[in-house]
């Protein structure tokens, strides 16, 4: 659950400000993604663990509404929170507490099935082992392993050559590839070199300047829109519950990360996480 508060700008170290506002929003990176998918017409299940508290039971009925099929554990621990600062052109600071996300284990990963053609997401709010049993089963079924490894943590370099897919920001990159980055030029060449094996796909969501992504030789890249910006919180989550949404589909790479780009713009335009990703009929529409 993501607790937000609007800030005339984010606070510096030690600075306390007058907020302007406060709201609930369901949030988590991965029922944002999942949320994301099934609005645009994939059939989505998320696996993960919930609090026996009032969040769990509002996550779960958000999910069910949005079409997501649910395979969530109950923890002793309380369901996760983030705590989330908006400032006036929607920029955000997120502190996240996983809770019941920590819980999630390979063994409720194991009680879903994987086939073939299957597009599996993860992301780095449940622990890297769960991630990395999760994506073996993946590979064991000929499935396609997209990666957002968010938020960059310590240890999860593990699990990049697992990933068919991995999405990253251009602060990830920069942790992951430890180089910097400046520019989509930069961007496009830190990917390169953080490439785990030839035909891994790297992806840099860029904000406001859209994203790049490499593809062997290849590198395709998409301007951002210009938009009036909301609230960027699940900006990133929305492209890419969008991209496995189209991939899914049989979009080609080029034409998925396209998609992804202008629902994302459509997410930026609204408040909350969980609650601003775009419809099919949206997304189309623009």
């Amino acid at each position: 659950m993501d607790l937000v508060a609007t800030v005339p700008r984010l606070p510096q170290p030690g600075e306390t400000l007058p907020g302007e506002g406060f709201a609930l929003h369901p949030g988590g990176k991965g029922a944002n993604q999942a949320v994301a998918a099934a609005r645009l017409g994939a059939a989505t299940t998320l696996v993960g663990c919930v609090g026996e508290d009032a969040f769990g039971q509002d996550l779960r009925a958000h999910l069910v509404e949005n079409g997501v099929t649910c395979s969530l554990k109950l923890a002793e621990a309380p369901t996760g929170t983030a705590m989330i600062l908006v400032d006036e052109v929607g920029e955000n600071s997120i502190v996240v507490i996983p809770g019941a996300n920590g819980s999630l284990d390979a063994a409720a990963i194991a009680e879903v099935p994987v086939r073939a053609g299957d597009v599996l997401v993860s992301q780095l709010e449940i622990p890297v082992p769960t991630v990395a049993s999760f994506f073996a089963r993946g590979r064991a079924a000929k499935a396609l392993n997209v990666l957002n490894a968010a938020p960059a943590i310590a240890g999860a370099d593990d699990l990049w050559p697992l990933a068919d897919i991995v999405v990253v920001n251009e602060v990830e990159l920069e942790f992951f590839a430890k180089a910097p980055v400046e520019d989509r030029r930069g961007a496009a060449r830190a990917a390169v070199a953080a490439r785990c094996f030839p035909q891994q796909i790297i992806v840099v969501t860029l904000g406001r300047e859209g994203v790049v992504a490499i593809d062997g030789d290849q590198i395709i890249e998409h301007p951002g829109h210009a938009v009036p910006v909301v609230d960027t919180t699940g900006a990133g989550d929305c492209f890419v519950g969008a991209l496995a949404a189209r991939l899914c589909a049989g979009d080609r790479l080029a034409e998925g990360l396209a998609y992804a780009n202008k629902a994302a713009a459509i997410c930026v335009q609204r408040p909350g996480a969980g609650s601003s990703m775009p419809t099919l009929i949206e997304v189309e529409a623009a």
